[in-house]
């Protein structure tokens, strides 16, 4: 099978994101159209869908309904400002999305990516704990290997290295817990490890040197997915919640990735129990078809800005597109899909399915750990001598020429297809990954 495609379009003017540029241009892989749980290149094959494009195409791909919902809002309204205006749809699908969170997260911020979602909460972190008389709590805190985005804000609270290093100090007063991931202790689990939720006791040497009175936030993934589907240990989550309360200190879960369904529940705190302070999303709130994020944020949280004279604007912030008609619109009819066919659970259904084809490899060659929870996996592969990240680009274009499209987190290949996929398909999908990880070398 060919490994090249006959390329006729000027690829030069396009800076791509998070690509290696030269490297995709001598060889591009294009994708041209898709349905259900397929791309289809534009040279005719089909392709599965391992990652639910980018953590967002929940519902599949091609879904007439968020079409048709589309193109009916931009023909009633294209675009109105959320400055001191408003049109029906935004307060609409606000209202469901509320319905959805956890208890007492009811009141809804629009944004236009995970990125804003993740800097949209960070100040509204700090503008909370100044409208309460805590001005002084400025210190923001993330997590190593954890990814929350692009902005300013969310590139200085993650943890990923190649994000950061190009972009000089970024945020002052911001510390990382330890990441959670551990071969030696925890290789080849199935669900949440058992080992380190010790771990969130980082939190209290961090309060110690600074002081709890000038920690604002913590912020972390529930399961951290870019950095190759970390999950957390039992126990971890409750701990930091439970340190958190007793400090004063919000909690926010970035679910960009969990939230809408991938863990078998709306989203991932209400898997695991653990209610946060405010919510990250964006991704799957609109089936990936039109840019949106949204935060959710503790009705508390909302009330201690609504003080003083009724005129003047309570939180400065916001986006020019924030609760866009056209995005509304698609996330409505996308959750009218999640509602019809119950997808926001569905995970729970195929979840034993999903584990017993991705532990099924880990007999292959330089396989080094398998890990999942709900509709989430990683198969992490030993890195070649030297060449870190050699091994996992080389499984994804092989990948790729032999019909199944994934994420790679250096030499991690991350899997997350769209809820719909059928126990038959993962099969496929595990059949096709075994024979790319058997020619990798």
């Amino acid at each position: 099978m060919s490994t090249s495609l006959k390329n006729e379009l000027d690829l030069a003017a396009y800076w791509m994101p998070f690509t290696a540029n030269r490297q995709f241009k001598a060889a591009p892989r294009l994708f041209s159209g898709a349905s259900g749980v397929f791309y289809r290149t534009v040279d005719g094959r089909d392709v599965i869908d391992g990652s639910a494009g980018l953590w967002c195409v929940n519902a599949g791909h091609g879904r007439r309904e968020i079409t048709d919902a589309v193109a009916q809002q931009l023909h009633e309204l294209d675009y109105a400002p959320s400055f001191q205006m408003g049109h029906p749809k935004a307060f609409e699908f606000a209202s469901r999305l509320a319905k959805l969170a956890p208890a007492g997260l009811n009141r809804v911020f629009y944004t236009n990516s995970g990125s804003e979602s993740v800097d949209t909460a960070l100040k509204i972190a700090l503008a909370y704990h100044r409208a309460r008389g805590e001005g002084h709590r400025t210190r923001l805190i993330g997590r190593e290997r954890g990814y929350h985005g692009v902005g300013f804000g969310g590139t200085s609270v993650g943890g990923m290295v190649n994000n950061r290093r190009a972009f000089g100090t970024l945020l002052a007063g911001v510390d990382h817990l330890p990441h959670t991931h551990n071969l030696e202790a925890n290789a080849f689990s199935r669900g949440q490890p058992a080992w380190g939720a010790h771990l969130a006791d980082a939190l209290l040497d961090l309060i110690a040197l600074h002081g709890a009175d000038t920690i604002a936030a913590v912020i972390v993934e529930p399961v951290a997915g870019s950095t190759g589907v970390l999950v957390p240990p039992v126990g971890y989550l409750e701990a930091l919640r439970a340190i958190c309360d007793k400090h004063g200190i919000l909690l926010i879960f970035d679910e960009v990735i969990t939230g809408f369904g991938r863990l078998g529940q709306p989203f991932a705190s209400q898997y695991f129990g653990v209610t946060p302070d405010m919510i990250t999303t964006a991704k799957g709130i609109t089936n990936g078809a039109v840019p949106m994020g949204a935060v959710f944020a503790r009705d508390s949280i909302y009330e201690a800005f609504m003080k003083g004279p009724e005129q003047i604007i309570e939180l400065f912030h916001g986006y020019t597109y924030s609760g866009h008609p056209i995005a509304c619109a698609a996330g409505l009819a996308t959750l009218d899909i999640y509602d019809r066919e119950q997808l926001l659970t569905r995970a729970n259904s195929i979840a034993d399915a999903w584990a017993d084809a991705l532990h099924a490899l880990r007999d292959l060659p330089n396989v080094i750990d398998i890990r999942n929870l709900g509709l989430v996996g990683a198969v992490e592969l030993a890195s070649r001598p030297g060449a870190p990240g050699a091994r996992g680009y080389d499984a994804l274009v092989a990948a790729f020429n032999s019909g199944l499209y994934f994420r790679t987190a250096g030499d991690v290949i991350a899997l997350s297809p769209p809820l719909t996929i059928t126990v038959e398909q993962i099969g496929q999908l595990a059949d096709v990954l075994r024979k790319v990880l058997l020619g990798v070398k």
